[in-house]
């Protein structure tokens, strides 16, 4: 199955894939980092900005709690359609509230329910790709979905926010920021009208429920999902495979801009927003494209999944060695960034297909791998919490060595956990 259907019209998941993928990506960083940079320049302290630009996020991890309930109400499709409408008009709505004398507030309620409307829009996504796709089309598109999500990644946080520092000069912050919420806003509704034409939906409606069946769901949700076969081993692996991550991200930009007396790499703001922005976001897209098409005929099995993992995890050495040398070389360090964020876009895709084909599948697609993705991003936040105090005691260049001694549980996990390869098995009935 490579063509979605929709309206007795065949459309190739492509269509569909980039713009909703795109739409996760875009709130997310509007949100996460651009917010903090419109706050910081309208005059909102660093304190206020850190505190609640945090808190507004929180729903990114809590979405497995009402994805249940998106089950029992609707389709799939309408929860995707909806709310990115919705985001379009919220955003709107923030742009306007820039203007008033509790801009900060208001804005603020208003980005919170933006998060809210994000969160259940990519919990709804994700249950329509894997409604709408076989376990090999999950496969050949899953790289196609973190490139568009990075796409939408580097457009709201490099091409919107570098519009809104033009604007600024021209028109004042407070009217350039208006602006540029409204260019979030009419980015998601023109997705949102595209989305009711193409967005695929071979689901029947649901018959509205009342609240204590959504309860009642939402707890044969958390139980079946600790019934699931193996479950133990594969809460493990996808907790660990990111074990080394969790702590090398949260600290690689502090080193760089770390001045080299302290072991850093004293590059400047400018220079690292160049490298993440340009070299690693171009890796990341080539990499997750990559390891789409590599995973996409025979889906996971114990040779591909260490391959992935590998590819994931052994880049850090290339931190490592920056850590030694210290070059001042800003191609070298490029070149360091290149290699990591291809690997880590390649290698990423192993947890997302391992979720999708060995924990999501059965009563409850979605809520399951909603769950799963939660726990996948606790997986990450774990070790970032405590990345900062491990580098302040050991210094950059010990540090980064220790973070290739983390990468071992992964490997280890990947060796163990069982696997169900459908597409194999697939070929095998």
């Amino acid at each position: 199955m490579s063509l979605s259907t929709n309206n007795n019209r065949t459309f190739n998941p492509l269509f569909w894939i980039s713009t909703t993928w795109f739409a996760m990506g875009l709130p997310f960083v509007a949100l996460s980092s651009a917010s903090a940079i419109m706050y910081k320049n309208i005059g909102v302290s660093d304190s206020s900005i850190a505190f609640w630009t945090s808190l507004i996020m929180l729903p990114w991890s809590l979405k497995p709690l009402w994805g249940p309930f998106l089950e029992l109400y609707k389709t799939k499709k309408f929860f995707v359609y909806t709310t990115q409408v919705l985001t379009g008009v919220l955003f709107g709505l923030v742009g306007l509230s820039l203007q008033l004398d509790h801009f900060f507030s208001i804005s603020i309620t208003l980005l919170t329910i933006i998060a809210i409307s994000g969160a259940t829009h990519d919990t709804a996504a994700d249950g329509v790709y894997l409604n709408e796709l076989d376990a090999r089309h999950q496969a050949k598109y899953v790289g196609w979905q973190g490139a568009f999500y990075n796409i939408a990644k580097v457009f709201s946080g490099g091409v919107l926010v570098y519009l809104a520092g033009i604007l600024e000069q021209r028109t004042g912050v407070k009217t350039a920021w208006m602006l540029v919420m409204f260019a979030y806003g009419a980015i998601m509704l023109g997705i949102g009208l595209y989305t009711i034409r193409m967005l695929p939906s071979n689901e029947e409606k649901k018959k509205s429920a009342s609240f204590q069946e959504g309860m009642a769901t939402l707890k044969d949700v958390i139980v079946t999902f600790f019934q699931k076969k193996n479950i133990v081993y594969s809460l493990l692996f996808i907790v660990l495979y990111r074990f080394a991550e969790g702590q090398a991200i949260k600290i690689t930009p502090l080193f760089f801009k770390a001045g080299r007396d302290a072991g850093g790499l004293g590059l400047s703001t400018s220079e690292i927003g160049l490298l993440y922005g340009t070299i690693g976001a171009i890796a990341f897209v080539l990499g997750s494209i990559v390891a789409g098409h590599f995973v996409s005929k025979k889906g996971l099995d114990r040779k591909r999944l260490l391959i992935l993992c590998t590819f994931f995890n052994v880049p850090f050495a290339a931190y490592a060695l920056l850590a030694v040398y210290q070059p001042v070389s800003l191609p070298v360090i490029a070149g360091a960034v290149a290699v990591e964020y291809f690997g880590y876009g390649f290698g990423f895709i192993g947890i997302i297909l391992f979720i999708m084909q060995n924990i999501a599948p059965g009563k409850y697609k979605m809520a399951h791998y909603a769950f799963a993705s939660g726990i996948v991003n606790l997986g990450f936040m774990i070790p970032s919490m405590i990345s900062g105090i491990l580098s302040d005691y050991l210094g950059y260049k010990s540090f980064f060595i220790w973070v290739l001694i983390a990468t071992i549980p992964a490997f280890i996990v990947t060796w163990l956990v069982p696997l169900h390869n459908p597409i194999e098995e697939g070929k095998s009935n």
